[in-house]
């Protein structure tokens, strides 16, 4: 299983509009993706209810997995979403 930490560079945190760029990203990858925050349960990557529900905001580190081929291209392009300050564009 492969797993990439990113932290959340949007000011506001991972609120509705980050969330859902987020989410078509996720859509488009070809592994399914977790998320998690510090200690707390994996959650699909895929639904606005579970990244609404980490309560992520601005600087904290998350958890990303996924397994299968093509994972760890994934899970770099992803990070690299969450890494991105999505409330400047």
């Amino acid at each position: 299983m492969a797993e990439r930490n990113a932290v959340i560079a949007s000011r506001v945190g991972l609120h509705a509009r980050p969330a859902s760029i987020f989410i078509a990203a996720v859509k488009e990858q070809s592994v399914p993706v977790t998320i998690a925050k510090g200690d707390g349960q994996p959650m699909p990557a895929s639904s606005i209810l579970s990244l609404l529900g980490l309560g992520a905001s601005h600087g904290d580190t998350v958890t990303l997995r996924a397994e299968g081929e093509g994972a760890e291209e994934a899970l770099e392009k992803l990070a690299a979403v969450l890494e991105t300050d999505l409330d400047a564009e």
